[in-house]
C-alpha cells in the first residue's frame, strides 16, 4: 500500500474514463480515538453488537463490465471471472470444502500465475430482509451471516503476516516464500444479483492514512481487518447482474509493497431500485493464500 501522492502505478497505469454508474449510500468508518469492535456471536450482556462511528456518503459506483479494458487484480485490486462450479448444494459443507476448495485453488493459481494455493475458510451470507438497514454482516439464526455493509478490508498490515504462520506452520518454509497474496473470492447463488450487490473500491485510489484497524472478536480468537474513511478520490466500481457462474476475485493483502495493489476495500450496498419481489442476495465468500 502507498500513498495516492506516491502511487508506482500512476504513469503508466492511469485511470480510466469512467463508466456509467448509479449513486448510492455508503457506510464509512468516522475515526475516533476508541478503536472499533464487532462481535460474530452474542456479546456479553450490555455490549453492542458493533462499536464504532459511520458517516453515510452518496458515492458514484460504475458499471465495471462497460469499461473498456478490464480491471486487473494487480493493479485496481479485482478481477471477473467466468467459473462454473460442480457443487449444486451450498448447505453441504463436505461438498464445499471437498469440490469448492478445489475448483478454488485451481483458479488462484491460474488468476494470480502463483505457485501455491491455500484455501483457509469460507463465509455463506444471506442478505437480512430489506426492511432492515445493511449492518456489519451479522449472522442470524438461519446460521448465515447477512451481507456486509460497512466498507472493510479483510486483512491489515498485521493480520496478514499473522495470516501466513497459521496457514503455513513450518516454519522453514515460511522463510522460503518471497512474496505471498490473500485473496477473496465471491460467488452469487441466486444470481442474477439485484440485491445487495458488491461494491470494490479501485485499490490505487485508496490511501494507507484512510485505513483504520477494527477488532473482529470471534468465539475462540480476535480478528483484525480494515475500516476506510471517507475521501472523495475514492473510485467504485460493481458488476450489475452477477450470476452463479462469475466469481469477483479481489486482493485483500499481499506483502509485495510497490508495483502491485495491496488493500481493496469493499462493501454491499443497496441499489437505489430494487423490484419488491427480488429474492434477499445470497452468496459465498472463500479466502485464499497464494505464494510465489
Amino acid at each position: 500500500m502507498t500513498d495516492r501522492a506516491n502511487l508506482s502505478l500512476g504513469a503508466d497505469q492511469p485511470v480510466r474514463t469512467l463508466a456509467a454508474h448509479v449513486v448510492a449510500e455508503l457506510n464509512y468508518y468516522q475515526p475516533t480515538p476508541i478503536r472499533p469492535v464487532s462481535y460474530t456471536f452474542e456479546p456479553p450482556l450490555g455490549v453492542p453488537w458493533e462499536s464504532g462511528d459511520y458517516d453515510v456518503h452518496r458515492m458514484e459506483i460504475h458499471d465495471a463490465r462497460q469499461l473498456a479494458t478490464r480491471p486487473r487484480l494487480q493493479v485496481e485490486g479485482f478481477e471477473l471471472w467466468d467459473a462454473s462450479t460442480e457443487v449444486s448444494d451450498f448447505s453441504d459443507r463436505a461438498s464445499i470444502e471437498d469440490v469448492y476448495y478445489r475448483e478454488a485453488r485451481q483458479l488462484a493459481l491460474a488468476v494470480t500465475g502463483a505457485k501455491q494455493a491455500y484455501v483457509f475458510d469460507h463465509l455463506l451470507r444471506r442478505r437480512a430482509p430489506r426492511d432492515n438497514p445493511l449492518d456489519f454482516g451479522k449472522r442470524g439464526a438461519n446460521g448465515y451471516a447477512a451481507a456486509n455493509g460497512r466498507i472493510h478490508n479483510d486483512y491489515t498490515e498485521e493480520s496478514g503476516q499473522r495470516r501466513l504462520a497459521l496457514v503455513i506452520e513450518d516454519l522453514h518454509q515460511r522463510e522460503q516464500i518471497t512474496r505471498f497474496s490473500i485473496i477473496n473470492m465471491w460467488r452469487a447463488l441466486n444470481g442474477p444479483v439485484q440485491d445487495a450487490p458488491l461494491a470494490i473500491c479501485d485499490a490505487r485510489t485508496v490511501s494507507s492514512k484512510e485505513l483504520f484497524h477494527c477488532d473482529v472478536r470471534y468465539p475462540n480468537r480476535t480478528g483484525d481487518i480494515y475500516l476506510l474513511q471517507h475521501c472523495p478520490q475514492h473510485r467504485w466500481f460493481y458488476y450489475p447482474t452477477m450470476r452463479k457462474e462469475e466469481v469477483l476475485i479481489f486482493k485483500q493483502y499481499d506483502s509485495l509493497h510497490t508495483n502491485t495493489s495491496r488493500f481493496t476495500p469493499h462493501s454491499a450496498f443497496d441499489l437505489p431500485t430494487v423490484p419488491l419481489d427480488t429474492p434477499p442476495r445470497e452468496s459465498i465468500e472463500l479466502r485464499c493464500l497464494v505464494t510465489y
